[in-house]
């Protein structure tokens, strides 16, 4: 993929981002043709507006670009790709404080399109690199974020178990690595009982994807992702409404499944596992019941308070496999709770996490990478409201309080407490657009987790 990124290109037109405040600074240097047509066009810096400031020769000679005052440096060229006439482009000068790779990146995540059922134009504005700035880096990320977009865009119809699956499985086949899928029946014979509960009701089969990468002598690293190719919320049926978009309750897998494949094209020094759970949480005779009692892969029984939450169902078998073998580290991630999204909104992941090392890394991350998450508790106190009399915990609370962390605590119960372990409940979709981040399905802490990663094992 070229991201419409280009070699150095004779004639290219220089691009200047600016905020309000960098306007009036700029005027004082400019030449005074390119600053009274500024003016004269009523330029002032607002974030999404542009001037088009023609050469002496009447011909484009370069454009001033408004970037939000607040908004990091990353994102002063994203978006430019849809609004600017055809032709090469040259940041002139790289916004201060800038790295020239985060800016070449977010430039390429604003050339994102979704053509599986509709064809639209390519971008033709496209950007030189800027000098410095690491290719492999942004090539290998913008490809892992446009995977998971893609993956979780496409409608369950199109992307159900199986699909997820086969889309793993190119993945690893493309990268070198082992990768072993768990199908229907087998998982109860391999001992991922919950992962087949929630799934058998459709018919389509629940599978378990577990990819394999690395030297074995390398760190463990162990990334888990929720793949619920579609959620009606089985025996305890969704609303309409809370349905329509439960097409993206696989993001988790999709995130990571993208975070893995830029790992290894990365060839980080790790041994990287990836394990995806792949199920429909569809309504049949053979569902799941509400008070019914599963026996974990780790042994525990849980009696199902909701066949709604079945997210943290999927997950305990994969992370039960995953602390066995004690990483370094597992994340996971998933489109797990409404309750992650009533605490921190829609832009901001919730990050959960038993090692306080571990959660500074990827908050330290997330900050430098603008990809947010902000941590939340493991409030022991409340393991008491996942209790269940009859059972070892339920996988829901009598209430509504406190539902992110719950769900939280109820996954940490698969964890071995010695592995260091991040939780990342996510949200996986803009409900807006913003420059390089269209409205649609995101591949939210993706490069977070690959930054930590990369600094820490790289």
């Amino acid at each position: 993929m070229a991201f419409s990124l280009i070699d150095e290109a004779a004639g290219a037109v220089p691009l200047t981002p600016l905020t309000k405040a960098q306007l009036a600074a700029w005027r004082e240097t400019a030449p005074a043709r390119e600053r009274d047509w500024a003016q004269a066009a009523g330029f002032t810096g607002e974030a999404g507006k542009i001037a088009l400031v023609p050469d002496a020769d009447g011909r484009l000679g370069r454009v001033l670009a408004g970037i939000g005052e607040s908004e990091p440096p990353m994102w002063a060229a994203a978006g430019l790709s849809e609004t600017l006439p055809e032709g090469a482009y040259r940041l002139d000068p790289l916004p201060a404080c800038a790295d020239p790779s985060r800016v070449a990146l977010g430039w390429a995540l604003g050339t994102y399109r979704f053509t599986r059922y509709h064809a639209k134009p390519e971008a033709k504005a496209r950007l030189v690199w800027p000098k410095g700035a690491d290719r492999g880096l942004v090539e290998r990320l913008a490809a892992a974020v446009f995977l998971a977009r893609d993956l979780a865009t496409t409608p369950a119809s199109d992307m159900g178990p199986e699909e997820l699956a086969s889309a793993a499985q190119e993945v690893a086949n493309a990268e070198g690595a082992q990768c072993r899928v768990v199908v229907g029946d087998k998982l109860l014979a391999e001992n991922y009982p919950t992962i087949h509960a929630v799934g058998r009701a459709s018919t389509r089969a629940p599978r378990l994807v577990d990819i394999l990468w690395g030297d074995d002598s390398a760190p463990k690293v162990t990334l888990v992702g929720k793949g619920v190719c579609f959620d009606t919320g089985g025996l305890d049926l969704k609303p309409a409404s809370s349905m329509l978009n439960m097409k993206k309750d696989m993001a988790g897998a999709a995130i990571m499944l993208g975070l893995g494949q830029a790992i290894m094209q990365g060839g980080l020094n790790v041994r990287l596992r990836v394990l995806l759970p792949c199920v429909e949480n569809a309504v049949a005779g053979n569902a799941m019941r509400p008070r019914d009692i599963i026996r974990t892969r780790k042994g525990l029984t849980v009696e199902i308070g909701n066949t709604d939450a079945e997210g943290r169902l999927i997950l305990c078998d994969a992370l039960a496999d995953a602390s066995d073998e004690k990483p370094a580290m597992i994340v996971d991630a998933a489109t797990l709770t409404g309750a992650a999204r009533v605490a921190l909104g829609t832009e901001l992941a919730a990050l959960f996490c038993n090692d306080d090392g571990l959660a500074n890394g990827l908050l330290a991350a997330a900050a430098a990478e603008d990809d947010p998450m902000w941590r939340m508790p493991l409030y022991k106190p409340y393991r008491r409201l996942i209790d269940s009399k009859i059972a070892d915990l339920n996988n829901v609370s009598e209430g509504p309080q406190g539902g992110a962390i719950t769900a939280a605590l109820y996954l940490q119960e698969f964890v071995d407490p010695s592995v260091p372990w991040a939780h990342l409940d996510v949200m996986a979709w803009n409900q807006r657009t913003r420059p390089g981040r269209p409205e649609g399905a995101e591949a939210q802490t993706l490069r977070a987790v690959y930054a930590h990663i990369a600094g820490r094992f790289g």
